[in-house]
C-alpha cells in the first residue's frame, strides 16, 4: 500500500505542476458510477478469459483436476494481492503520465508510448529481459503492448482508470485460479496433461491466444461507449 500512496502523491504533483489538475482526472469519482465501471470490467474479462480457457482446453486436450490446496483464505488473499498489483501498474501506465501524454502529444501517440512502455515492463516482470530468444521478446512486447494499448484507450474514452483496472485485475486474478501465477496459483484446478501443437500451428495459436482477447476487449469498449 505504501507504494500506491507514493505513486498517488507523485501523480498529484505531476498533474498539478504540469497541467494544473488534480487526481480527479483519473476518474475515481463519482464513486458509484466508477465502481459500476470497475464491475463491468471484471465481469467482462472473467467471461472472456473463461471462454479462452475453454478454447485452450479443447485445442490442447487439457485435463484438469481439483486443486488439493484450495482454501478461501488463499482465494481472498490472491484477490487482494492482484488488486493492489493491478492498481499499482495502472496508476503508472494508465494514470497521470498517460493523461499528460495525451494532453501534450495527442491520443494516439500517447497511447502508443504507454503501450510500448507496458510491453517493455513485462520483459522485466516475466524475467526475460536477458533472454536471447528474440521471438519471445517480440511476442511479449506485442501481446502485452497491445493489451496495454486497449486498456489505455479505455482509460482515455471513459475518462476513468476504473474500467481498465477491472480488466487488469480480473485477468490476473482468474489466471491464479487455473494456471501458474506466483505467489498464488492453481487455486481451483490444476492441469494434469495437455498436448503440444506442431509447428507452425503452435505459432498461429500462440498469436491467436495472445492478441485476440485484447481485440475483443477493444470491440467491447467501443460498443459500450457508444451506448
Amino acid at each position: 500500500m505504501l507504494g500506491i500512496i507514493i505513486i498517488l502523491i507523485t501523480s498529484w504533483l505531476l498533474l498539478y505542476y504540469i497541467e494544473r489538475e488534480n487526481l480527479r482526472v483519473l476518474g475515481f469519482c463519482p464513486v458509484n458510477n466508477r465502481i459500476f465501471q470497475f464491475a463491468i470490467g471484471v465481469g467482462f474479462i472473467f467471461v472472456l478469459k473463461l471462454l479462452f480457457i475453454l478454447i485452450d482446453t479443447q485445442m490442447l486436450s487439457i485435463s484438469w483436476t481439483k486443486s488439493p490446496t484450495f482454501n478461501l483464505n488463499s482465494f481472498f488473499l490472491s484477490g487482494w494481492y492482484h488488486l493492489k498489483a493491478a492498481l499499482t501498474e495502472d496508476l503508472i501506465f494508465r494514470g497521470a503520465l498517460l493523461y499528460i501524454l495525451i494532453k501534450k502529444i495527442g491520443l494516439q501517440k500517447g497511447l502508443l508510448i504507454s503501450a510500448f512502455a507496458f510491453g517493455i515492463y513485462h520483459w522485466f516482470s516475466y524475467g526475460i529481459i536477458n533472454s536471447d530468444k528474440i521471438i519471445l521478446l517480440i511476442y511479449v512486447l506485442a501481446t502485452t503492448g497491445f493489451t496495454g494499448y486497449v486498456w489505455g484507450y479505455t482509460f482515455a474514452k471513459t475518462k476513468s482508470i476504473m474500467m481498465p483496472l477491472g480488466f487488469h485485475f480480473g485477468w490476473n486474478f482468474i489466471i491464479t485460479l487455473f494456471y501458474d501465477a506466483q505467489p498464488y496459483e492453481h487455486l481451483i484446478v490444476k492441469e494434469t496433461a495437455k498436448i503440444e501443437l506442431s509447428a507452425p500451428y503452435n505459432t498461429y495459436y500462440s498469436l491467436f491466444i495472445g492478441l485476440t482477447p485484447a481485440l475483443v476487449t477493444l470491440i467491447f469498449v467501443k460498443n459500450i461507449i457508444k451506448k
